[in-house]
């Protein structure tokens, strides 16, 4: 029989309907006929057929029109809320504001599925499954491995051996032995105890990221979960029911504690969960609707469940492949600013570059020869000021090979850890199956992934910094031979002023993100976590000033298209009149003052979905397989 989960104030129901030709508004009445049943005052309801109230779905707020039958507006188990007329909806059900960088689209369930083992999982693969864009499911091989560890945990119980987070407390109650009859209880108490953290919650796809890293370290088969509660996290991860982590409360030691607790609560159907479904709601009603039951701990699951880095290492993975994306996209914007500017490219010869052969280094010159060679793509702006007196240009120009090689030599650098951090077994204490014992060691801890991220932050907003440097030359006429901010009537039109007060807005903030966090060290649990690594902030700062070089890059986008509307009717080169006709897809020239954050935003998702290297990626590859001297140089991707 269809059913339906409405919540009334503050309260869920489940109202099942036998006959889908009924209206929303019989939904309505029949779940507050279900919810003033067992008030002693009927919940100050007087009549239920005279209260007037609207109903509206739990996920994406829309209002559902009381005359439509069921069958016409909602599908089984779908989540809804009943407003009674004069109450504000319930704050449990307001969708938490989410990162504006982020840009989603209506969420499929996907039909492919990545095996995991443990070992393989890179960042391309975890920013992927956040995006929803694959299931999970376990090789043999991790199975084996984790019911090999889960006997010898189940031998320690049973053998009322003490050890630590089995038989004993935690942190500074490592010492008090737990009793059999206690153990379970030991665990449930542990993750509610721990989920404590504050703040917005993380974002779908961010929660996704979390709790499929979470599942890949498991597979390892060190933690000593047991395979059917591996499983349910497995089923719950490809029903995209996720929980409801607050970002803050992590200090990156002994794990990221808070937001791994607050992970496994709502797989334990307490706290709340998010589902395409059904929205943000109670997790118990979440999983039910998707046919699933809440996970059952075991003697040492909570545990295995929080002690590690994923917080960190999840939001690093997709920090570090914005910033990779970033990094390359910068070159191309960088080519066409001095194409406008009329620059020269005698700077990005090859000979001078293997003088400082860094590979980073080497690379950005490569990318610029491709796309400003005149024997490959003749330019017309280059040809009109061929013979021009000046000998080089300014540094936010010439320099770019060695300011953005840098960059990338940072990001993969960072990759490599985070890489490595991704695939690393980072419980306590450790099961070794193989030699049966458990040690206890502090792989929990956060220091790699933290110090990497903050070095991340620092390396890659020097993008940001020689970015805003480049638009203030194109939007100063004595310095860039273009109308002043851009625009014509200047006076009557300020054209880009503002923006690039919102580009150097932005690098000054960065300047702040970029002191790094791991730096600092506060002693925590009695001095038990005497040293921590405070990489969950590391982490979300370095989100944070990846998406502000991808903001002023979209400024510096969108200023040297308009640059060129000024050159007109002279061309750039084909590669870069290719980027010149993607961004005019979506931001059309600048004539008259308008409303210019739109244009900034459009330009910004086309950045994060790498819309302008696609563009004009085929023609550097053409150019590095041409074998000219030229081309003899790194290879990045």
């Amino acid at each position: 029989m269809p059913r339906f989960t409405v919540h009334v104030r503050d309260e869920w129901l489940t109202v099942p309907c036998r006959d889908l030709s009924c209206t929303v508004q019989w939904l309505g009445l029949e779940a507050l006929k279900r919810y003033i049943k067992n008030k002693p005052d009927n919940g100050g309801i007087g009549s239920v057929q005279e209260t007037s109230f609207y109903v509206r779905r739990c996920q994406g707020q829309g209002l559902l029109d009381a005359d439509d039958t069921l069958e016409d507006t909602l599908e089984d188990n779908d989540f809804v809320e009943i407003v009674i007329n004069g109450e504000t909806m319930s704050p449990d059900l307001i969708s938490p504001h989410l990162d504006g960088s982020h840009f989603y689209s209506k969420y499929q369930e996907p039909v492919e599925y990545i095996s995991m083992d443990g070992k393989g999982l890179t960042t391309t693969d975890l920013v992927n499954l956040g995006k929803g864009l694959y299931k999970i499911k376990l090789t043999a091989d991790a199975e084996s491995k984790v019911k090999q560890a889960r006997e010898l945990v189940d031998n320690i119980v049973k053998d009322h051996k003490v050890v630590y987070g089995i038989t004993t407390g935690f942190g500074k109650f490592s010492q008090t032995i737990i009793p059999n009859n206690k153990l379970i209880e030991l665990q449930e108490n542990v993750i509610r105890s721990c989920s404590a953290g504050v703040g917005k919650p993380l974002s779908p796809e961010r929660s996704r990221m979390l709790l499929a890293l979470r599942i890949n370290v498991l597979a390892k088969g060190y933690s000593g979960i047991s395979l059917d509660t591996l499983h349910q996290m497995i089923e719950a991860f490809n029903a995209s029911c996720l929980s409801y982590v607050p970002e803050k409360g992590t200090v990156g030691a002994s794990g990221d504690l808070a937001p791994l607790s607050h992970l496994a609560l709502g797989l334990m159907g307490e706290g709340k969960m998010w589902s395409p479904k059904s929205g943000w709601a109670d997790a118990k009603y979440v999983l039910e609707a998707h046919g699933l039951k809440p996970i059952s701990l075991k003697p040492k699951e909570g545990l295995a469940l929080i002690n590690g880095t994923q917080m960190i290492t999840s939001l690093g993975s997709e920090a570090v492949e914005r910033a990779l994306a970033i990094a390359r996209q910068a070159d191309i914007i960088a080519a066409l600013t001095l194409e406008v500017l009329k620059g020269t490219t005698k700077a990005f010869d090859s000979d001078i570059h293997e003088l400082r052969p860094h590979p980073g280094q080497k690379e950005v010159a490569f990318r610029f020869r491709s796309l400003l060679d005149s024997d490959h793509h003749p330019s017309e702006i280059a040809e009109s000021h061929r013979f021009c007196d000046r000998v080089q240009d300014a540094y936010t120009l010439r320099c770019c090979p060695q300011v953005h090689g840098v960059v990338n030599d940072t990001i993969a650098f960072v990759k490599n850890i985070i890489d490595t951090e991704i695939n690393s077994a980072t419980d306590n204490p450790m099961v070794f199956a193989e030699r049966g014992e458990t040690i206890s060691g502090g792989n929990f801890h956060g220091e790699y992934p933290a110090k990497a991220l903050d070095y991340l932050a620092i390396g890659v907003h020097e993008l940001a910094a020689i970015s805003e440097r480049r638009i203030e030359r194109l939007c100063n006429p004595s310095l860039s031979e273009l109308p002043a901010f851009l625009v014509c009537e200047g006076g009557l039109n300020s054209g880009f002023m503002i923006a690039h007060c919102t580009a150097a807005s932005l690098v000054s903030e960065n300047k702040v993100l970029c002191h790094p966090s791991s730096v600092d060290s506060l002693s925590t649990s009695a001095a038990t976590e005497d040293h921590v690594s405070m990489g969950g902030w590391a982490a979300r700062k370095a989100l944070k000033v990846v998406e502000h070089v991808e903001q002023v890059l979209s400024i510096e986008l969108l200023a040297a298209c308009q640059g060129i509307e000024f050159l007109r009717p002279l061309r750039t080169t084909t590669p870069l009149e290719k980027v010149y006709d993607l961004v005019r897809s979506v931001a059309k020239p600048w004539i008259r003052d308008r409303f210019m954050a739109p244009d900034i935003e459009a330009v910004h998702k086309l950045l994060l979905d790498q819309k302008v290297w696609k563009a004009v990626h085929p023609y550097i590859e053409k150019f590095r397989l041409d074998l000219t001297p030229e081309s003899d140089c790194a290879c990045f991707p």
